[in-house]
Parts: structure tokens; sequence; C-alpha cells
């Protein structure tokens, strides 16, 4: 079951993640982001490092450093 999100306008957002090619380095990162539908790369609990704050403006969920 993929980590689920309810924002304060009742909106449902699923964690997930996704491994990138950072361009100018070649370095590889991981990537995290919330989606409305659960899908490939779904993550099932948010990473220890990491808390879910929203953003005032747009309600959209996002992470944060501890």
């Amino acid at each position: 079951m993929a980590f689920k999100h309810t924002n304060t306008r009742g909106t449902d957002y699923y964690l997930h993640s996704r491994k990138v090619t950072l361009r100018g380095s070649g370095k590889e990162q991981t990537i995290y982001f919330f989606a409305k539908k659960p899908g490939e790369g779904s993550l099932e609990a948010v990473p220890s490092e990491y808390m879910v704050v929203e953003s005032k403006k747009t309600g959209l969920p996002v992470l944060k450093r501890k």
C-alpha cells in the first residue's frame, strides 16, 4: 500500500520516488514527489530523514528534511 497524505483541502496524494541522472555531473540522485494516483515507484512510507509538510499557498504536500 502506497503512503497516502490527505491535505487540508481533502485531496489525497501518494508518495513516489525515482532515480534520475543529473545532467552536469552525471551523478545519480533519488527524487521524491507526490501524485494523485499511486503508480510505479510508489513508496510505502516516508524516508526516515524526511517529514511531510504542506505548501500554504497551493496545498500540495512536499518532503522536507527533519
